[in-house]
């Protein structure tokens, strides 16, 4: 294996041709609940061909770099989000499409307390937690047919620490 990513902080601008960043950062837009809750309104583009968005929970398997990198993944009819339900950054991959295949993948970590939302389309690695536990909350679409296309590598990647 001798093709290497290396990881980079997530940033809004980086991630923003894949998906959207989340965070509670800056001033929030409303203050509600008797001025006890600073609300962050309307973070993620939810898209859905058709369907509906559900809410389901995952329990990932924490992983550790350097990471072996031999699959991503895409949701051609809709988004999906991963909502970490812990205080600990995640490993985040993404490739822009060339011609219905993955490029040149790009790795991001992020910091705690971040999620994200990747737009419908864009390919991306599996939900990769760094530290336990890696319980997630995750918005996509709920439907008939397959809304999941798989590219394995057939040269891996070698996902480092930047």
């Amino acid at each position: 294996m001798n093709r290497r990513i290396v990881t980079e902080p997530i940033t809004e601008a980086a991630f923003a041709p894949f998906g959207d960043l989340m965070s509670v950062s800056g001033a929030p837009d409303k203050t509600i609940n008797q001025g006890q809750c600073g609300r962050y309104h309307d973070r993620a583009r939810l898209d859905f061909a058709d369907g509906r968005a559900g809410i389901s929970l995952f329990d990932a398997k924490p992983r550790a770099l350097p990471y072996t990198l031999d699959m991503v993944e895409r949701h051609p009819d809709g988004s999906q989000a991963f909502i970490p339900m812990s205080h600990q950054p995640f490993l985040v991959i993404v490739a822009p499409d060339e011609d219905g295949r993955p490029g040149k993948p790009r790795a991001f970590v992020t910091e705690a307390g971040q999620a994200v939302n990747y737009h419908r389309g864009t390919w991306h690695g599996v939900l990769t937690p760094l530290a336990a536990p890696g319980l997630f909350a995750v918005v996509d679409r709920i439907g008939p047919g397959a809304n999941l296309e798989e590219f394995w590598f057939d040269d891996p990647w070698e996902v480092v620490a930047g």
